[in-house]
């Protein structure tokens, strides 16, 4: 992939991510404020990009997300459980003032960086490991000036990113991206070996409302044709 471009796109938002619960793995669908972040991000990608691939995380709130974008480009979508959400074990499903009140000292090491133990989650390593993996084959299977659109979440992304910039161990310096927003990669080929620049950081539509975690304004949510979902 020579001068190529990729947008790592994290899904609309989910019941689970208006009431701060952790999601992992579980299968949580997109909430009607996620459907319409999906929808908006999608026309803004394709305002600035030409999308040549897509390829989702198999859980249905990355899918459906990338199936926004699928219907915008007419590309068909590519489907990779690698780029699932990074599994965070017994946690899954709690809010961290659960999670506090169980594992005090597993959740102060997490959120300084660490990696809990004994709780099953997989450490920020494996899953940059696991995701980039899927990031390098599908990036390398496409020609020079192609634009590779990678629907993941946002824990994978955020480790996946600091693995493709070469962070080492590093991989919590970069913070949470929003709902529906997406980080943007440049790569070129230095002795035949991808070398990946960071061009932006959590971008997104966030002037499509006054609240892009809450939706739409009052006064565009019920009669604009753009916030409802297609027949």
């Amino acid at each position: 992939m020579t001068a190529g471009r990729m947008l790592l796109w994290r899904h609309g938002r989910t019941a689970h991510n208006a009431a701060a619960r952790l999601q992992g793995q579980v299968d949580i669908p997109l909430d009607e404020v996620g459907r319409w972040q999906a929808r908006t991000a999608a026309a803004r990608i394709v305002a600035r990009h030409e999308p040549t691939t897509i390829v989702t995380s198999d859980l249905s709130r990355a899918h459906d997300t990338a199936a926004y974008l699928a219907r915008s480009t007419g590309l068909d979508l590519v489907v990779d459980e690698r780029l699932r959400e990074r599994g965070f074990g017994i946690w899954e499903g709690l809010t961290g003032d659960e999670i506090v009140a169980r594992w005090p000292e597993e959740f102060a090491t997490w959120r300084a960086g660490g990696e809990p133990a004994g709780v099953g989650a997989e450490t920020r390593g494996q899953v940059a490991e696991r995701v980039g993996a899927a990031v390098a084959e599908h990036a390398a299977a496409l020609g020079s000036d192609a634009t590779l659109v990678v629907v993941s979440h946002g824990s994978a992304i955020s480790s996946t990113v600091g693995r493709l910039l070469g962070l080492g161990d590093r991989l919590h310096a970069f913070a949470g991206m929003l709902n529906a927003h997406w980080t943007e990669l440049t790569s070129t080929r230095l002795d035949g070996q991808p070398t990946w620049r960071l061009t932006g950081y959590n971008l997104g539509p966030t002037d499509a409302s006054s609240d892009w975690n809450a939706g739409p304004d009052a006064h565009e949510s019920g009669a604009d044709a753009e916030t409802r979902d297609p027949d």
